[in-house]
């Protein structure tokens, strides 16, 4: 009987625990033993590993965050953090790694796949920013939740002739930023990817007051040279130029939470199938991902030597439409 594991690794994405139901009941199908390892490498190395079946994953297709749980680990960062990871693999029997996470994550699959293991990821990040894949589980639902809150703003924002500063998720990739920029009719988008001046913005700002706009919303991402915070600082002796009155939001992790929407969970399922697909079929050292609404493989250093690009059309399309 084959036995795999399963983890989940770096910041929770809403519909993860949607991809470890698909691995154990795919695994299972198949007569296989389904293990799973809690909070991510640190379990792997202290060896929290536990078998799984149908009923414990039963119910939580619907729940955000992950109930294998996550951590960091400095440790598996080191040749020898990953030896004893292998070593517990090895001692349990284990054949081969689900291995459910980001860039980081995909990094330390890499990491034990370069060690002969058998390792399968799963693309998972509410950054978008994986290579492989061109959607990641849990960035549906997280844009879905930025959207809602800007709505919510834009409301009070015109009752009160205000202009809202929002910071979303998005430490190097500005993805989230600019579809809920584009989304909810922003005037601006600040994306780590392209430098902005905050001038033009409080020009901008000025300008759309005089036109007579009740609100003006502008869309952040954290990781953006001029974050929420930096503007705010920086518009603190442009006030009475704006017009609108200023305030500021910042998402922060918010965004993680909640119940996966029916995308991330339809996307989570058919990538935690295509996972153990992959293994039953011998393939190992790979990323499943969807790139262009099909379940593909990616070689894992391919993902670990290439970084997802943002399509700049996107960004001179909310310029227009702002």
């Amino acid at each position: 009987m084959k036995k795999i594991a399963v983890l989940t690794s770096g910041g929770d994405a809403p519909g993860m625990n949607a991809a470890i139901r698909a691995v154990v009941r795919t695994g299972v199908s198949y007569g296989w033993e389904v293990y799973g390892v809690s909070l991510g490498y640190e379990g792997l190395i202290n060896g929290k590993i536990n078998l799984m079946g149908t009923r414990e994953v039963g119910g939580i297709i619907q729940r955000g965050g992950t109930i294998l749980g996550s951590a960091r680990s400095e440790e598996f960062k080191t040749g020898a953090g990953q030896r004893k990871a292998l070593r517990t693999l090895n001692q349990l029997g284990i054949e081969s790694l689900v291995v459910i996470g980001g860039n980081g994550s995909q990094m330390g699959a890499y990491a034990l796949s370069q060690k002969g293991f058998p390792v399968v990821g799963i693309a998972s990040t509410i950054d978008n920013d994986l290579y492989g894949s061109d959607i990641t589980i849990g960035v549906d639902t997280a844009l879905n939740i930025a959207l809602e809150a800007i709505d919510r703003l834009k409301i009070t924002a015109s009752s009160h002739q205000r202009a809202f500063l929002v910071e979303v998720m998005g430490r190097d990739c500005g993805y989230l930023a600019l579809m809920a920029g584009i989304a909810g009719g922003a005037e601006f988008v600040v994306i780590p990817e392209v430098d902005i001046d905050p001038e033009e913005i409080a020009k901008g700002l000025a300008m759309a007051y005089d036109r007579g706009k009740q609100h003006a919303i502008v869309v952040v991402a954290e990781g953006a040279r001029y974050n929420a915070a930096k503007l705010d600082e920086y518009f603190l002796t442009h006030r009475d130029r704006l017009g609108f009155d200023l305030r500021m939001t910042i998402l922060g992790h918010v965004q993680r939470g909640g119940s996966p929407g029916a995308f991330d969970r339809i996307l989570a399922s058919r990538l935690g199938y295509g996972a153990v697909e992959a293994l039953h079929r011998g393939e190992s050292g790979v990323l499943v991902g969807q790139i262009r609404n099909e379940v593909k493989t990616t070689p894992l250093d391919v993902v670990a030597n290439n970084k997802k690009s943002l399509d700049m059309k996107l960004l001179e399309l909310a310029r227009v439409l702002d």
